[in-house]
């Protein structure tokens, strides 16, 4: 896995989908500070990568969840991923929704799912795992039963790892933050001095940056 995870986060450097500014850092939707943007809508547009990590996610699926029955996509970043996959292996596709349409059938889960039905989710990032769990909480509580989630790139918080652990799914990524900053090295989208903050936004993202 450690091969591909290298290769999926070089590809996402490339296409300029994952972006490193620790002296011009972004500001998130929450508030936060970050030296980090993940842009994973990007992936669609370049059709060697979103080919290669549809691939991937494919090939992940037969080896651990060869039982699976539907497959499922998070709104809105991973609906065409998950279809994607779901094409490729010839199976079912539903899309979660972050919150109930206000009109018509107010569906939280769009598709066929039968109660029951083994289903794998697909993500496009993981920050602190809420939304992504709010998303396999909706398939259990319909009754499906989720074998796991796949995502393209996670934050490596440890909030994450716990809130993963206590939800009890299992998570499995393409990319993740830890090797995004030794590849990144490497190619010399950062530097040496970087290290440390980029380490210490990882571990403390909420406050980073306000000293």
């Amino acid at each position: 896995m450690g091969e591909i995870q290298y290769e999926v986060t070089k590809k996402l450097l490339e296409i300029n989908t994952l972006k490193i500014q620790p002296s011009n850092p972004f500001t998130w939707a929450s508030g936060w500070k970050a030296p980090i943007y993940c842009d994973n809508r990007k992936v669609l547009s370049y059709p060697g990568t979103r080919s290669f990590i549809c691939s991937q996610f494919s090939k992940i699926i037969k080896e651990k969840y060869p039982d699976v029955e539907v497959i499922a996509g998070v709104a809105t970043g991973a609906i065409a991923h998950g279809a994607l996959v779901a094409a490729e292996l010839g199976l079912p596709f539903i899309y979660i929704r972050s919150k109930p349409k206000g009109h018509g059938l107010e569906n939280l889960i769009e598709g066929n799912l039968i109660p029951g039905q083994k289903v794998v989710i697909i993500e496009d990032l993981i920050s602190t795992g809420g939304s992504s769990l709010k998303a396999a909480e909706a398939v259990k509580n319909f009754g499906g039963t989720v074998l796991g989630m796949l995502a393209i790139f996670t934050y490596n918080f440890e909030i994450a790892t716990e809130n993963f652990a206590i939800a009890k799914v299992e998570l499995t990524t393409l990319s993740n933050y830890q090797i995004l900053i030794e590849l990144a090295l490497e190619m010399g989208e950062i530097s040496e001095d970087d290290i440390e903050s980029l380490q210490a936004w990882r571990e403390d993202p909420a406050n980073w940056g306000k000293n």
